[in-house]
């Protein structure tokens, strides 16, 4: 039976409906999710071990719940897909301000109207995709706008006093009776405004311009915050912390396959960037590998977090790079290169935050230094260790390259060659794809000149070899001539 097409209090009695708070609502739906073995959390990945069995372990114990965690932690996206585990349709009361449920309203508008019409009350439903309510803390949030205020307008128009609750303007959490409502940034929200929340978490009622009103809202609080020692702004004043139920701590990505998931799931590309730009893995692994050198590296404040919006702009200006050097060209399809790795570097410096040290370098010189960094973090997992001290007389493999670019002027690569240039350039390097054959045999056309380019970069990382950026492009020189060049 299609519930939607009942259109009076009477009706909907007759179904033998029975109404039920939201949090007896996720709790009920979740416990049946679990049963049928089914994903309750969509597109969220790394928190299946973490922090979805504590979320479900929260909505199971009906808590409302702070997600605690640093920037891009998909915290807002774990609130929002709650909202999968509410009844597909609810009835309200038609016409009331606050979602009342005809069996237990809670508005005087509400009750008059039922007390008036009965059975014929008028009722309309309520999908639950607007049963969702969001508000971010910030200094100028004012009791008004989260709990009501008495409006002098509906006053005169109805001809009420101030001492009549008809005259009450309700604000956003009353109005989102019945639904999620989420505060995001928690800590920004001023502490006298918080303390306002205390009785809505605790006893039910509200308390607007000397009206006490007893209304048992029907809410499901979700909090999110960034941790306190790192929000200079403020904080979560102690009693509010006391009255919500559980505190989940969020993280970033633990592994590469985690974090290469997210990305291509968030970056949103074209068909056509994806069709016309080959991406070799290493790339997509070189990329992440940024996100994660950041949150390590001596620069970088990590107490304000890496989010994974960083690697997922990242991807996109990387093939935004291939691929407008491919019109350019005037090729139609295009192979990822190691150089087009400088077109990430704005996506880097607008999302990190710089100690000191990292102010006085300079962004675009941290950001060039997590892609080095990633370079020698991935090289030994593709290539021969290298060690900083040598044995002498010790055989090495990159003896024949060092000795290759020593008896020649080195090459460059600059940004804009076409893809037959680009191949013939490395090519010319015996040494670098006999070197690439030998420990990557299983290499595709697509991956072995982006191989070839990144054993390039990790000879310079690691200081067998020097690189120098100009204008158009990379120049690779021996490391001593270039120096001997320079007197």
């Amino acid at each position: 039976m299609n519930l939607t097409n009942i259109k009076t209090f009477g009706e909907l009695k007759k179904t033998g409906y029975k109404s039920r708070g939201i949090k007896e609502e996720l709790r009920e739906n979740l416990l049946e999710k679990i049963k049928k073995k089914e994903t309750v959390f969509k597109g969220v990945h790394g928190y299946e071990h973490s922090v979805i069995p504590e979320l479900e372990r929260a909505i199971l114990s009906k808590h409302n719940i702070n997600l605690l965690g640093l920037r891009g932690q998909a915290k807002t996206r774990l609130a929002r897909l709650m909202v999968q585990l509410l009844d597909e349709y609810i009835p309200v009361v038609e016409g009331s301000e606050i979602n009342d449920d005809p069996f237990e309203p809670i508005s005087r508008f509400a009750k008059e109207l039922i007390s008036e019409k009965g059975d014929k009350t008028p009722i309309s439903w309520l999908h639950r995709d607007e049963r969702f309510s969001e508000k971010l803390a910030t200094p100028d949030v004012t009791v008004a706008d989260l709990i009501g205020d008495v409006d002098p307008i509906k006053a005169a128009n109805l001809k009420l006093s101030y001492a009549d609750d008809r005259v009450i303007h309700f604000g956003m959490i009353p109005r989102a009776n019945r639904c999620i409502f989420v505060i995001n940034e928690l800590p920004d929200l001023q502490a006298r405004i918080q303390v306002a929340l205390f009785n809505i978490l605790q006893e039910g009622d509200i308390q607007i311009r000397g009206f006490k009103l007893r209304m048992p809202l029907d809410l499901q609080f979700i909090f999110t915050a960034n941790p306190e020692d790192y929000t200079n702004r403020g904080s979560i004043v102690t009693p509010l912390k006391d009255r919500i139920g559980s505190q989940i701590l969020t993280h970033y990505p633990t592994s590469i396959e985690i974090a290469k998931t997210i990305t291509e799931q968030e970056a949103n590309l074209e068909a056509e960037q994806k069709n016309h730009v080959k991406v070799p893995e290493l790339a997509k692994d070189l990329l992440e590998q940024i996100s994660f050198e950041a949150r390590e590296s001596e620069y970088v404040d990590i107490k304000s977090g890496i989010s994974a919006r960083m690697s997922i702009t990242a991807f996109q200006n990387l093939l935004s790079t291939a691929e407008r050097r491919a019109l350019h060209n005037g090729d139609e399809n295009t192979i990822l290169r190691f150089g087009d790795f400088m077109g990430v570097i704005p996506s880097i410096t607008g999302k990190v935050e710089l100690l000191y040290e990292g102010e006085q370098e300079g962004a675009a010189f941290v950001a060039q230094q997590l892609i080095e960094n990633s370079v020698k973090t991935i090289f030994p997992e593709l290539f021969p260790k290298i060690e900083k001290l040598q044995k002498e007389n010790e055989e090495n493999p990159y003896d024949e390259i060092t000795q290759w670019f020593f008896e020649s002027s080195g090459v460059e690569l600059a940004d804009n060659l076409t893809e037959k240039q680009y191949n013939k350039t490395l090519n010319e390097i015996e040494p670098l794809k006999d070197l690439v054959e030998k420990y990557q045999p299983d290499l595709s056309e697509n991956e072995r000149y982006f191989v070839m380019e990144f054993a390039l970069w990790g000879l310079a990382a690691f200081n067998k070899l020097s690189k120098h950026r100009f204008n158009e492009g990379l120049q690779f020189q021996d490391l001593y001539g270039n120096y001997i060049n320079n007197l």
